[in-house]
């Protein structure tokens, strides 16, 4: 017996098959090969046609399926991750209105700064506990006041993932942890924000039906199965956002366990057991996939989005060309704790949450151009990633979150002995790198909306660390380079 697991994201959608019995990953693969257009028409926008999404998760399907040899009759169940807080609008004939507006689109944010400002701040931060922002629901509110011949056409508004169990079964729904990404949960009445609708304009029949997280959302149509080459009937069981869902992956559930990634965001997503918020609005609080009223578990996230597309740029403007990750992180093994004084700030990739929103530049500080090379610069931009997790850490920690561990998966920039070795030790938390991703995440997560799995425990008892990153015995460079990051970003945002 198999689980699928699909991980719908912005670069690229990745299969995984999943041996249910032993937790073991016999295939998995990704399409495109290389990343998958997105539309940019103006600056500060972002879109992807949906009908790629569903054609890059057939070619992936078919590979697995033919790498492993299975009978697909024997997947028992799907699970989907997908790309957050997208808004794909469909009319009643499920035909999709226009491109989806993706994640990283920022359109929304002055939709968002107008709700705060005519709601009141306590209002948005008790009910949705953050500001409305840059979230599904302000990009809907830039369709309907943009394209309102477009808007007046729209039957229901879904998220990434929603909209490809649609595709797959026929059926539209959503979650109480899909409607924390619209930004549309009211945590204090449990049901959806009829405030921020009105607010909007929006008819609450525009939103799918809320079901768990873990539960049946319909069963493959037969055309669905027949463009996949699966068995009709088969059921997808699972569906979550790529932040919650990696949270998952990483076998995180309870209040105080903390997950980390960084690829293209970087991501500290930490349990709270209660439901609170930060003052500020400088974290993002979404329910997490265990979330119920009775038993709160608030996934509390700082998120960089200058993480991955900081460390490409070095790797194409200041490293060797043709230099492989690899290579670049022992180059920056070469340079001592605090990279000899240089300090980056990596905020070159529009808002940032933690500060506020603010659109800041990145920005380099302390070369010396009689010491310093290329590999100071390495290290430094390395270091500054992780400086803007701990900064995003220390509001968590005033917000109750204990850190003591961190489950990491042993890829993409936690292959850098110099990344993790500084979150680590500035962090004082001992880390366990997982050899999972999000794909093999969901495909678990689907063993558990099916039954086949009775717990999370159950789920993820074949999940070892692969190995643990301690704390080093002197934190004190560590520190010392941290403060000077923070005092240049102070300058910088003049704080």
């Amino acid at each position: 017996m198999y689980l699928l697991g699909y991980d719908i994201g912005s670069s690229s959608v990745k299969a995984a098959l999943v041996d249910a019995d032993t937790g073991v990953c016999v295939a998995s693969d990704f399409f495109p090969k290389s990343e998958a257009p997105i539309k940019a028409l103006n600056a500060g926008w972002a879109e992807q046609n949906p009908d790629d999404w569903y054609s890059f998760l057939k070619a992936s399907t078919q590979s697995v399926l033919c790498m492993s040899g299975i009978d697909a009759a024997d997947i028992a169940a799907i699970g989907i991750s997908y790309q957050m807080h997208g808004l794909v609008a469909i009319d009643r004939d499920h035909k999709v209105i226009r491109d989806a507006i993706i994640w990283c689109d920022s359109r929304g944010v002055p939709y968002g700064e107008m709700a705060v400002e005519a709601l009141g701040e306590e209002m948005c931060l008790k009910h949705l506990l953050n500001f409305p922002g840059n979230f599904t629901a302000t990009k809907l509110a830039w369709v309907k006041e943009h394209e309102p011949d477009l808007y007046a056409r729209i039957y229901k508004v879904m998220l990434p993932g929603d909209y490809m169990a649609m595709r797959l079964t026929g059926n539209i729904a959503t979650t109480v942890e899909g409607l924390s990404e619209y930004m549309l949960w009211d945590f204090s009445s449990n049901k959806p924000a009829q405030f921020l609708l009105d607010y909007f304009g929006f008819d609450s029949s525009i939103l799918p039906e809320v079901l768990p997280t873990f539960a049946p959302r319909g069963e493959l149509t037969a055309r669905a199965a027949a463009d996949l080459g699966l068995k009709a009937g088969t059921p997808i069981t699972y569906t979550a956002g790529d932040q919650p869902n990696n949270a998952l992956s990483l076998n995180v559930f309870n209040p105080g366990e903390i997950a980390s990634t960084a690829g293209t965001s970087g991501v500290v997503y930490g349990i709270n057991g209660r439901v609170d918020y930060d003052k500020l609005s400088r974290v993002n609080n979404f329910a997490h996939v265990n979330h119920t009223a009775s038993e709160p578990r608030i996934g509390v996230m700082t998120c960089i989005s200058g993480t991955g597309i900081l460390n490409s740029w070095i790797r194409r403007n200041v490293a060797p060309e043709g230099i492989s990750y690899a290579a670049m992180n022992e180059l920056a093994e070469a340079v001592p704790v605090g990279s000899a004084g240089v300090t980056i700030l990596p905020f070159g990739n529009g808002a940032e949450r933690i500060l506020r929103n603010a659109d800041s530049s990145c920005s380099i500080h302390g070369i010396n151009f009689n010491i310093h090379n290329r590999s100071h610069i390495i290290r430094a931009a390395q270091e500054g990633i992780v400086f803007a997790f701990y900064y995003g850490m220390e509001v968590m920690r005033d917000m109750g979150l204990d850190i003591k561990r961190i489950h990491a998966g042993h890829a993409n920039m936690f292959l850098s002995a110099v990344f993790r070795n500084t979150l680590a030790s500035l962090s004082g938390a001992e880390i366990l790198l997982l050899d999972t991703d999000g794909a093999v995440g969901a495909a678990r997560g689907a063993g558990i909306g099916a039954g086949i799995y009775a717990t999370p425990a159950e789920a993820f008892g074949s999940l070892h660390a692969i190995a643990t990153v301690e704390p080093d015995s002197d934190s004190a460079p560590y520190i010392e380079a941290y403060n000077r990051w923070k005092e240049c970003l102070g300058r910088q945002l003049k704080i």
